[in-house]
């Protein structure tokens, strides 16, 4: 005996719904199987659910397409941020600037390992430290650190920051999209139960295999359990809307 199963993907919810509001058009209301109170919350059901899809397909396309750029854009960043750094401790093991350089940078005078930068965060913070501390020193009249110079680093650096602040645009955006579709699809799963509920109350009184039909007709989905396939005619399953 086939069983009846609610949609569980969103293709399928978008199906379900559009198969009922067809039925709803294509009928006047005292011939349709569900009420008109239902027909009423499919029709603003159904756009809404729609663009939030589209919005959540086109977030999740667009954090796609930028993500290989943002990977180049922070691996060129932490390359050079680590490179100044590695030049300054490098200078200052020749004796070429002095210990206190350090201090301008916000680095530990007695830590000669370069600091953690494993994260964007990381990233974000290292580059400001020198950038600032950098500009801190030539306002003494000290000799500039080189190759790479900090005018450098901070091309770097920027179009990193710019990009991360996009990528985060885009996370929170996506964030929202992802909230506002399960909440609509919560609602949705409400609806079409209570939809397919009362399309099956309406056809109850008649035989089994006709009572599928006509709901299936609307859109009702019923499936048959693996032990049962192979007894059936699968042409009279496709036309009654099995699967």
């Amino acid at each position: 005996m086939p069983y009846r199963r609610l949609p569980n993907t969103d293709s399928a919810r978008l199906k379900a719904l559009h198969a009922a509001r067809k039925k709803s058009k294509e009928l006047p209301p005292f011939k349709l199987a569900f009420s008109q109170g239902l027909a009423q919350r499919i029709e603003n059901i159904l756009p809404s659910l729609e663009t939030q899809l589209s919005e959540h397909r086109n977030v999740y396309g667009l954090q796609l397409e930028r993500s290989k750029e943002f990977n180049r854009l922070e691996k060129k960043a932490k390359m050079y941020i680590s490179h100044f750094i590695q030049v300054v401790n490098m200078a200052i093991q020749r004796g070429d600037l002095p210990l206190t350089t350090r201090d301008f940078f916000g680095l530990d005078p007695d830590e000669k390992k370069l600091p953690s930068l494993s994260t964007d965060e990381e990233i974000l913070e290292w580059g400001k430290r020198l950038i600032e501390g950098e500009h801190q020193r030539r306002m003494k009249g000290l000799t500039p650190v080189m190759n790479p110079g900090i005018a450098l680093v901070k091309v770097h650096f920027d179009k990193f920051s710019e990009a991360y602040n996009f990528q985060d645009s885009i996370k929170k955006r996506y964030a929202t999209a992802v909230s506002q579709v399960n909440s609509r699809r919560d609602e949705t799963d409400q609806v079409i139960q209570q939809l397919w509920n009362e399309i099956e109350n309406t056809f109850k009184d008649l035989p089994e295999d006709m009572r599928r039909s006509k709901a299936a007709d609307y859109g009702v989905v019923y499936v048959y359990r693996k032990n049962e396939l192979s007894g059936i005619d699968l042409s009279r399953a496709a036309s009654l809307n099995i699967s």
